[in-house]
């Protein structure tokens, strides 16, 4: 039986559609009856979200500019889910696409050189459920070791630090560590 709350989408155009994202412009027809449109939303692929702390209690966050804001952020290691299929979005289920903790893993060593043996997983949750439809997989490593350098993709360029859980949460105060679906995980990671 139909939810009483749901919403048909009657008719979609996407206004660009390329390997790195899905923008679409959607009517709707709502439990009353009534249409409206446009409603915007996009696909982009799933990605991880790392809250991860060396073998000395510190937490090991990444510096980078984000160019939806334009400024330099601190953040936790994150990034994008891999899939076969090589696009940046989308959310057909045939596609295969990499474990998120595999995931995880991979782009913690990538961004800082950091590994770690112990692993939770805290919470999968929509990004950014009103017009987005992909998932963010949040996860705490502990007692990471320092294996290797960084291995950035091309269009990275980071810097690693390490931070006490004061200035983190300072940060967090002063509106400096800009990241929303950041800050949900390091609040999940303290609940642990």
């Amino acid at each position: 039986m139909k939810d009483p709350l749901s919403w048909e989408e009657i008719k979609t155009e996407h206004l660009i559609q390329n390997e790195w994202i899905d923008f679409r412009s959607s009517r709707f027809r709502f439990p009353d009856g009534r249409e409206f449109e446009p409603y915007y939303s996009y696909s982009r692929r799933d990605y991880v979200v790392v809250v991860a702390s060396d073998e000395d209690g510190k937490y090991i966050c990444v510096k980078q500019f984000r160019h939806g804001i334009k400024e330099i952020t601190t953040e936790f290691v994150a990034g994008g889910i891999e899939r076969t299929d090589g696009k940046e979005y989308g959310g057909d289920k045939n596609i295969k696409a990499e474990d998120a903790l595999a995931a995880a893993k991979r782009e913690l060593k990538e961004e800082s050189g950091y590994e770690s043996d112990e692993w939770e997983h805290l919470l999968t949750v929509p990004s950014n459920a009103t017009i987005a439809d992909n998932y963010a997989h949040l996860y705490v490593a502990r007692n990471c070791r320092k294996v290797s350098g960084q291995d950035l993709d091309e269009t990275e360029f980071i810097n690693v630090v390490t931070l006490t859980a004061d200035e983190i949460e300072e940060l967090i105060k002063t509106g400096n560590f800009q990241q929303a679906m950041h800050i949900a995980a390091w609040l999940l990671a303290l609940r642990k």
